[in-house]
């Protein structure tokens, strides 16, 4: 899974010389197609109980998170890999990558939304559903994009 290191150079009439926008100015393009496609490629490689969590407002270093399962070491690497792939078409490319070798969790940092990837055992451990429970659960629907 190849992580690109770096962060893009974001553009904004707000924005002073040499100085990254304020997170508020940035321009809004669609917040959460990028997290349900990501959700979508974790399915279409059969994960489990896979959920968006909308972190607007709770948060301030992400939006979204998306939290899956696997049942094994390769099935959580083959999601890991898909995602990444899936996104990588859309032109998203992840800021960090942690834990692929190991595959308990494998943690995806895309900036504007986190994708968790996690075996079942740390998933119950980690319980992140329970710690960030102020988080307003998203519809998977199908993006449109």
């Amino acid at each position: 899974m190849g992580v690109s290191g770096g962060l893009p150079a974001a553009k904004s009439r707000d924005a002073a010389p040499g100085r990254l926008p304020e997170r508020s100015s940035l321009p809004e393009k669609a917040p959460l197609i990028a997290p349900l496609v990501a959700a979508r490629a974790a399915e279409s490689k059969k994960a489990l109980d896979i959920r968006v969590l909308d972190l607007r407002g709770i948060s301030s270093f992400t939006d979204y998170f998306v939290i899956c399962s696997g049942a094994n070491l390769r099935q959580i690497q083959a999601i890991g890999d898909e995602v990444e792939a899936q996104l990588k078409k859309r032109g998203e490319t992840p800021l960090g990558l942690e834990g692929y070798d190991r595959a308990e969790w494998i943690l995806v940092d895309y900036g504007d939304f986190i994708v968790h990837v996690f075996s079942q055992p740390a998933r119950e451990f980690y319980d992140l559903e329970r710690l960030w429970r102020n988080a307003k659960p998203m519809p998977l629907e199908s993006p449109q994009a």
